[in-house]
């Protein structure tokens, strides 16, 4: 039986280092001919208030126009480029489309004549796994002949790592990604993910790792100049090895390895001929954690105990937060911590996602969106609930509850929420390997 071919190629120049990935992985030999191609990069987030930190957190405009080249090439000319990202407002269309421009999908689209669109802009289609498991994915995807999946190589806080099926979530709707973050048991965040890729057309997954990211998916990851590229016409094997080289098992992996398992392949790799560069040669394990302590006297991220903060107890995320309320999580704790003046709060609780419980005796029960405020808005174990309704959570609703929870927060951080990437940012200033070149198109 041949073996699946996964490609491993240092990133050393544009256009050819793409080239040798996909040609090494024999990525577009089940191309076909005159094919509808349908290009899927990862803007799991984007604002127009700062210069946005890309590196690690969104697929590099290089490798996109290197691969519509490739296309070109192939005589392919109907070539469609869709995400659907985060947006604090369901509604906003502009930062979408600002995005698409600052990333140079204009220019692309002047040079060699391609499409691209916000997917929520474009009609959906229910697809059935079987067993009544069904979403609804972009029917501009699902309709074309081939898809390149382009993530990027990230450690991934919720699903370990997010690679070529964890990229195909940004082309579901927005019911659809709550509904994978339901806590149905055996139903979980793993088990959605492990099926995205199960009724797509024939693709290319290409792996970018150019730049990596640790704790990601957000910019308030740590950003790493990696110069990969992973390669394969099969997205489970590019997803195995992309794994291995981030440092974990598919047993580590849980998405992964419910796929492997769907699909009745090895855990091993056996049945994978990697070519190029081998995975020992280039493997840098990435944590996906955030630290967290959690005792009897404490529960917040690590940092935070070092700091000293006391009086405020906030409960680790789980698989059942979605993606809208993990773009304010960070906000949220940064805010505390920066109100943090050495004298202890009077025993505040914050809960998010949908399953978490409130500890008894707390006297102040902050509940952060809308699914644990219906969770528990009449819970007999919370002496005073303030809740945040909003999905997503409002900036402004979040300052309110922690001022009536007594912590004084900075107003500043909820005004300028959409700025908080530039602190991050701030990290790589006048390191010339963070190079913004690699996001732009001549």
């Amino acid at each position: 039986m041949s073996k699946n071919l996964v490609a491993i190629v240092r990133y050393e120049e544009p256009l050819e280092s793409v080239r040798q990935a996909v040609e090494l992985s024999r990525g577009l030999d089940h191309l076909p001919s005159k094919a509808r191609v349908f290009i899927k990069p990862n803007i799991v987030f984007w604002t127009k208030a700062v210069p946005f930190p890309k590196w690690g957190v969104i697929t590099t405009s290089r490798v996109v126009e290197d691969v519509i080249i490739l296309l070109k090439e192939r005589g392919i000319d109907d070539i469609t480029i869709g995400e659907g990202m985060v947006t604090m407002n369901p509604k906003d269309l502009a930062t979408p489309a600002h995005a698409y421009e600052t990333l140079g999908y204009g220019k692309l689209k002047k040079k060699y004549g391609i499409k691209y669109m916000n997917i929520f802009e474009r009609p959906f289609k229910k697809v059935d796994f079987g067993d009544g498991v069904e979403l609804r994915f972009n029917a501009d995807a699902l309709d074309s002949d081939f898809v390149v999946d382009l993530p990027v190589m990230k450690a991934h806080n919720q699903t370990v790592v997010s690679l070529g099926i964890k990229n195909l979530k940004g082309l579901i709707d927005i019911p659809s990604r709550k509904k994978c973050h339901n806590m149905t048991p055996g139903k979980d965040l793993h088990f959605w993910v492990s099926k995205l890729a199960d009724k797509m057309p024939p693709m290319l997954t290409l792996q970018d790792g150019i730049y990596t990211n640790e704790r990601g998916p957000g910019p308030d990851g740590k950003m790493h100049r990696s110069n990969l590229l992973v390669a394969s016409a099969d997205v489970l094997s590019a997803d195995l090895v992309g794994a291995k080289i981030l440092g974990y098992t598919p047993e580590q992996v849980p998405h992964i390895r419910h796929a492997t398992e769907n699909h009745g392949r090895p855990w091993d790799l056996s049945d994978i001929e990697v070519v190029g560069e081998s995975i020992e040669a280039v493997a840098r394990h990435h944590a996906y954690n955030f630290e967290y302590s959690e005792t009897e006297e404490v529960i917040l991220p690590t940092p935070l105990v070092k700091q000293g903060l006391k009086g405020v107890f906030y409960q680790k995320y789980d698989l059942s937060m979605c993606t809208y309320c993990s773009a304010v999580n960070g906000l949220m704790i940064s805010a505390i911590r920066f109100a943090w003046k050495g004298k202890p709060w009077d025993d505040v609780e914050i809960l998010t996602g949908k399953s978490m419980r409130p500890t008894p005796g707390k006297k102040k029960t902050i509940l952060l969106g809308k699914c644990i405020y219906q969770a528990h808005k009449d819970n007999p174990d919370i002496q005073e609930a303030i809740p945040i309704k909003g999905c997503p959570p409002k900036p402004a609703d979040m300052l309110k509850a922690l001022h009536q929870a007594g912590i004084e927060a900075d107003p500043g951080l909820f005004d300028n929420f959409e700025a908080l990437p530039g602190f991050y940012m701030g990290r790589y200033k006048d390191k010339p390997e963070y190079d913004e070149g690699f996001f732009k198109v001549k």
